[in-house]
């Protein structure tokens, strides 16, 4: 039997998912990358996007993840999410609701502030789009 990480994914109300796994592809700022058991120590952030877990030789779950932070070592995967919803939850309505929002913000920012906010919800709003496909 294949050696298990502890992954854990948490947001801020409630922890989420805490299980070993065999592997957990996060979407890193720097680009994906995947975590298995006795994984060289690190902590980065997390672009919107899905993190995928395998377990038994197949994909176990999918979560859309807002942004973050991953920490990770030889033992363990911790993600601390923004916002996390399973893919399966995700629908077009919450999407173009999540875009509609972005854009009005946008067209009403009127400091630098409050563009770069409005356009994080864009980003966001389009991450979630791909999750759909």
């Amino acid at each position: 039997m294949a050696e298990k990480i502890q992954f854990e994914l948490v947001s801020p109300a409630k922890l989420l998912v805490s299980s070993p796994v065999d592997m957990v592809v996060v979407p890193g700022s720097e680009g994906d990358f995947g975590a298995l058991a006795r994984h060289a120590p690190m902590i980065t952030t997390v672009r919107p996007g899905v993190i995928v877990v395998h377990d038994g030789g197949k994909v176990s779950s999918s979560t859309f993840v807002a942004g973050g932070f991953a920490e990770v070592n030889e033992e363990r995967i911790t993600v601390l999410a923004e916002e996390a919803i399973p893919v399966g939850d995700l629908t077009a309505a919450m999407v173009a609701a999540r875009k509609k929002a972005g854009k009005e913000a946008l067209d009403d920012a009127k400091t630098d502030r409050e563009k770069s906010q409005a356009q994080r919800l864009l980003l966001i709003a389009e991450a979630m789009e791909e999750a759909l496909h």
